[in-house]
């Protein structure tokens, strides 16, 4: 099966996951390729330029294939763009709802538009939680499939050892609606240095993450992070809020703390409870490991893009 992945990045952050899938697949024996173009990344506005230069790159192409697997908004239009039997459109979170979130008026409104027209271009739609599954079909009366993303540990093989430390990290995008001011604002009532590992290559993102005691999620809306499975891996508890599809993934109290969003007061109590109950954080560490082991690794997931794959192209 010959499938093209189109994304903006294939590492770090949203990318991470997008390259892992697409090795995951080669492994098993997909002829997986990979559309780069070059583009302008603009704060919080998710790639505008890509949009239109992977839709070049795609119209100069004389390939074809199986299936074209875009993922998130701005890679639809070079989707459309590609010559194939099938099309993915996979999205992280409801667009639309991130744009409006970051961005009033104008900007959410066209947001909206745009993301109707992109679910149009695709035989079949993706997304990474059933939250976000759940809101697509209240918003726009579509429905899509939930294909969680999984985690590769052979990546983690070259995170240093490192010494633990009474340190809180955070690591994601310094943006609004990931909560990074909620964290600053009780910074000075928690008892531990905090980290923020904004915009760090991978591998030294995970090393301070590794040497955290704590990792916050403070999010005011998400769909289904990434670090919450590296977090499971490298085994640092987790404190994170009730948003999206984090509740699908975390179990309060087994496998890490959920808050309520902006409630800075539970948030700065659960981080604290954690740094002074070692057996508490161990508990939930060890049963996030064995979580993430269990149901979240390539080994695991695999069989669900096998199926999930053969089933378009005999759809």
């Amino acid at each position: 099966m010959k499938i093209l992945f189109i994304a903006s990045t294939y590492k770090g952050g949203n990318g991470a996951h997008i390259g892992r899938i697409s090795e995951m697949l080669s492994r098993h024996g997909f002829e997986v390729s990979r559309l780069e173009a070059p583009h302008v990344p603009i704060k919080n506005l998710m790639n505008p330029s890509f949009a239109l230069f992977g839709a070049i790159r795609a119209l100069a192409s004389a390939e074809s294939y199986d299936i074209v697997h875009a993922f998130n908004v701005p890679s639809a239009l070079a989707m459309r763009c590609t010559s194939a039997k099938k099309r993915v459109l996979s999205v992280h979170g409801v667009f639309s709802d991130q744009i409006r979130m970051i961005h009033t008026g104008a900007a959410g409104r066209l947001a909206r538009l745009v993301e109707s027209r992109a679910i149009q271009w695709a035989d079949r739609l993706a997304t990474d939680s059933e939250a976000s599954r759940r809101r697509y079909r209240d918003v726009l009366g579509v429905d899509f499939e939930c294909t969680l993303s999984p985690l590769d540990p052979g990546e983690f093989k070259d995170i240093p050892d490192v010494s633990k430390k009474r340190q809180v990290a955070y690591v994601g995008r310094n943006s609004y609606e990931k909560g990074i001011d909620i964290l600053r604002g009780v910074e000075d009532k928690i008892d531990a240095d905090v980290v923020y590992c904004t915009g760090l290559p991978w591998r030294e993102a995970m090393t301070k993450l590794k040497e955290s005691s704590v990792i916050v999620i403070p999010s005011r809306i998400e769909s289904m992070p990434q670090v919450i499975l590296e977090a499971f891996y490298l085994k640092v508890p987790i404190v994170a809020t009730s948003v999206g599809g984090i509740p699908e993934i975390i179990t309060d109290e087994n496998d890490g703390l959920l808050v309520p969003p902006e409630d800075p007061a539970k948030l700065v109590q659960s981080i604290n409870r954690l740094l002074d109950d070692m057996d508490l954080a161990d508990a939930l560490a060890h049963n996030g490991f064995r979580h993430v082991l269990e149901s979240l690794t390539c080994d695991a997931l695999l069989p669900r893009y096998v199926e999930f794959y053969e089933s378009l192209l005999e759809s």
